[in-house]
C-alpha cells in the first residue's frame, strides 16, 4: 500500500511539473499571450454585459431615429421625460443578463431654456421649439450622452451593439464546439480503438457526413430545427464533429499499437480506462488545436448565417447581423458601420488560432 501511495504521489508531482513547464513555454509565446489577452478581454465584456454597456436597455435596442447615422464621438443632449408607467428597477444579476429598461423616455435636443414651471427646448436638427412641463421631466431634466462609435440607421448605439454581440459569437463557439467534441471524440475513439466492423460502419458514416457540404448541411438542420438563438448551437455543433472524429480516429489507430496500450491490456485494464486514461491524454494537444480551429470556424459560420438571415434573429444583436444591416454603407462614408464588427470577428478568430498554436507547442509531450 505504501508503494502505491509513493507512486501516486510521484505521478502527481510529475504531472504538476509538466503543467508548469507547459505554462512556461506558453508564456514565452507572445502571439499566444496576445490571443489569450484579447479573448479574455472579449469574454469579460460578454460576461459583464449590460453592466458596462452605454445602452443598458434589453438587446441594446434603444432607437432614436432623430440621431440616426451619426459619426463616431457624436454627443447630444437628451431631455428625460417620465413614462406613463413607472419602470421597475432590476437586480444586478438580472440587469447583467437581460438589461434594464430605460427609466425615462429621451428626446434629442439642441438647447434648453428654463421658463419657470415649463421648459422650452429646441429639438435636435429641427427648426422649431417645444414646451414641456417640469413635472413631466426627471429631476435633472436632461443629460449629455456621447456615442463613441456613432449610431446606426435606427439611432442605436453601435458600441453597445458591438459589446453585447460578443455574447453570441462566444456562446456559439463554446457550445457548438462542446457538442462537436463530445460527438467527434466518442465516434473517432470508438472507431480507431476497436477497429474491425465497428470501424467500417463508423468510418462509412463519417465519410457520408463529410461528403455533404458543411454550409448545405447547416441550412438543412436550420430548416429542420427552425431559426433562433439556441437552434444555431445545435446546427453548427452537429456539422463540425466530422473533422474531429477523423483526426481522433487516425491518432487512435496509431497509438493503440504502442507498448503502453499493450501493457494496459496485460494488466487487465478496461477498454474505457485505456481510452480515457492512457490514449486520449496523448492526443490532447492535437484536439486542442483542431478545437481552436473549429471554434474560429464556428464564429465565422454564425456570422455568415446571421448575415444571410438564417442565424440569430433581431432584435438580438450579433456581429454578423450588424454587418448585414450595414453592408450597403460600405460604398458610402459610413463604411465603418460594417467594418467595425468585421474587424472584431477577424481579431477574435485570429486570437483563437494563436492560442491553439501556442497550446500545441507548449503541451507537446515530445518536447
Amino acid at each position: 500500500m505504501s508503494i502505491f501511495k509513493n507512486h501516486k504521489k510521484r505521478d502527481t508531482v510529475v504531472a504538476v511539473s509538466l503543467h508548469e513547464m507547459a505554462w512556461g513555454r506558453f508564456k514565452k509565446n507572445y502571439h499566444g499571450l496576445f490571443g489569450l489577452f484579447f479573448v479574455g478581454f472579449v469574454l469579460t465584456i460578454a460576461v459583464l454585459g449590460y453592466l458596462i454597456t452605454p445602452d443598458k436597455s434589453p438587446y441594446c435596442n434603444h432607437q432614436q431615429l432623430e440621431i440616426a447615422l451619426q459619426k463616431p464621438n457624436f454627443s447630444v443632449l437628451l431631455l428625460e421625460v417620465k413614462p406613463e408607467q413607472e419602470i421597475d428597477r432590476k437586480s444586478i444579476f438580472t440587469k447583467m443578463l437581460f438589461g434594464q429598461p430605460d427609466f425615462y423616455n429621451t428626446i434629442p435636443i439642441e438647447s434648453l431654456q428654463d421658463e419657470g414651471d415649463k421648459v422650452r427646448v429646441k429639438l435636435f436638427n429641427q427648426p422649431y421649439y417645444e414646451e414641456f412641463n417640469k413635472v413631466d421631466l426627471s429631476d435633472r431634466m436632461f443629460k449629455k450622452k456621447r456615442f463613441l462609435l456613432g449610431t446606426d440607421r435606427y439611432g442605436r448605439d453601435v458600441l453597445s451593439q458591438l459589446m453585447i454581440g460578443s455574447r453570441v459569437s462566444l456562446s456559439v463557439g463554446f457550445l457548438s464546439i462542446f457538442i462537436a467534441l463530445i460527438i467527434g471524440i466518442t465516434i473517432g475513439a470508438t472507431a480507431g480503438y476497436f477497429r474491425g466492423k465497428i470501424d467500417d460502419v463508423l468510418t462509412f458514416f463519417i465519410n457520408v457526413v463529410w461528403s455533404i457540404p458543411t454550409l448545405l448541411l447547416v441550412f438543412a438542420i436550420n430548416f429542420a430545427l427552425g431559426k433562433g438563438f439556441w437552434k444555431i448551437f445545435l446546427a453548427i455543433g452537429l456539422t463540425m464533429w466530422v473533422d474531429i472524429a477523423r483526426v481522433v480516429r487516425g491518432q487512435f489507430l496509431s497509438l493503440r499499437e504502442y507498448d503502453f496500450v499493450e501493457s494496459g491490456k496485460a494488466l487487465g485494464y478496461s477498454n474505457l480506462r485505456i481510452i480515457f486514461k492512457h490514449i486520449l491524454p496523448n492526443i490532447t494537444g492535437t484536439i486542442i488545436v483542431i478545437a481552436a480551429s473549429n471554434f474560429s470556424s464556428a464564429i465565422l459560420m454564425e456570422a455568415g448565417l446571421s448575415f444571410l438571415g438564417f442565424g440569430v434573429q433581431p432584435p438580438t444583436p450579433s456581429w454578423g447581423m450588424m454587418m448585414k444591416e450595414n453592408y450597403a454603407y460600405i460604398v458610402l462614408d459610413k463604411a465603418y458601420l460594417a467594418l467595425i464588427p468585421g474587424v472584431a470577428i477577424m481579431l477574435l478568430v485570429l486570437s483563437f488560432m494563436l492560442i491553439g498554436n501556442a497550446l500545441r507547442d507548449s503541451m507537446d509531450v515530445r518536447n
